[in-house]
């Protein structure tokens, strides 16, 4: 129960919260309080009756001990004082302590986000740049990783915090190691950039030439296609009677002639050695092309005239350079007529040569 009351005697006259150590030498000269006011109860109580002769010892003994608990009390009071100080000064040294730790952690964090805006700042780098930098980001995102562990604890000792800065001076040379490579891969980039920049332009010269080169070697190959192209010459129609004997006698009348022996020659200085095709057209006496299934008659195209019947087409092998003969004899599916017959020959779409032959009707005994 005095326990009780001189906690509330203390809490009533110093305030609620007590440190356990500072409460305990409360208690301990509380105590002491209470046993000279017993001593001095019991004096008073005990020795009340007794003469005056008596008391005078007793008196002293009483004062003998009031003496000695006043200077234990006393010398209890300077103990507790002498320790009061060193405990204050105990935890104002901690609070120190706490107060450089706490300044040393805000400087750590600082440093901290530092490096971490060194890192935001690359965040511009390309997907390409950021594969090549891939084995750098997963050591960096290591270490970030432990100074936040560190960091966010709420009582990081000294030893944690140094090994803090450690890392982050760790993470700082990977950092700069990695805007070195950045800014190496960032020129590299540019020079391709530029590399890029030239080639393309020199592809469109290159492109632009070809184009005028494919254009003038177009036009040549035109000339060369049109230089090329045979001329016809020499070219003879010779119309021809078969008698039933089979010698054959040659007639300008329209009703003995059985075929048109048509034979002309060819040649171009510049035209290559090979097969080529010749095309002989023939128009009656009425306008008219005279196509025959048996000659192998067909359609071919020209160069001027669009699309033309054939009478007969002749394969040709050329020499360069050399005259080359061609000869073909036509019969018609009907009686030749009185009139002209005309012979235009075509080569590579173009008509290379033309010639006529007049039929007549002939006499009464012709």
């Amino acid at each position: 129960m005095r326990a009780r009351t001189a906690f509330d005697y203390y809490n009533n006259n110093y305030g609620t919260v007590m440190d356990l150590t500072l409460y305990s030498r409360f208690l301990l000269a509380f105590y002491i309080h209470l046993f000279i006011v017993k001593i001095n109860i019991m004096t008073t109580t005990n020795f009340s009756t007794e003469t005056s002769e008596d008391q005078v010892p007793r008196k002293n003994f009483k004062n003998g001990i009031i003496v000695v608990l006043a200077i234990a009390f006393l010398g209890t009071w300077g103990y507790l004082l002498i320790e009061q100080s060193k405990t204050g000064s105990v935890i104002q040294q901690n609070q120190t302590q706490i107060a450089k730790i706490g300044d040393e952690k805000s400087d750590i964090r600082k440093s901290f986000d530092e490096s971490l805006s060194r890192l935001d700042s690359m965040t511009g780098i390309t997907a390409e740049m950021k594969s090549k930098l891939a084995e750098r980001n997963g050591e960096i995102s290591k270490r970030k990783t432990e100074i936040r562990n560190i960091l966010n604890k709420k009582n990081a000792t000294t030893a944690e915090l140094t090994k803090a800065k450690g890392l982050i001076a760790q993470l700082n040379d990977k950092i700069s190691n990695m805007e070195q490579d950045v800014a190496r891969l960032i020129n590299d980039n540019q020079s391709l950039s530029q590399d890029k920049v030239v080639l393309t332009q020199e592809k469109k010269e290159l492109d632009s030439n070809l184009t005028a080169t494919t254009v003038v070697k177009q036009d040549l190959e035109k000339k060369v296609d049109i230089a090329s192209t045979l001329n016809a010459s020499n070219i003879v129609i010779t119309p021809v009677n078969v008698r039933s004997s089979g010698k054959e006698k040659v007639t300008t009348t329209a009703k003995r002639v059985n075929k048109l022996v048509i034979s002309f020659q060819v040649n171009n200085r510049i035209a290559q050695s090979g097969m080529t095709d010749v095309y002989v057209c023939i128009t009656g006496p009425d306008g008219k092309n005279i196509v025959s299934q048996a000659s192998g008659a067909g359609t071919f195209t020209t160069r001027e005239e669009g699309d033309k019947s054939f009478t007969a087409k002749l394969p040709v092998d050329l020499e360069a350079s050399k005259n080359k003969s061609v000869e073909f004899a036509f019969t018609p599916g009907a009686d030749f007529q009185q009139g002209n017959y005309t012979i235009q020959i075509y080569q590579n779409g173009f008509k290379i040569g033309e010639g006529t032959r007049e039929l007549k009707k002939g006499g009464l005994f012709s």
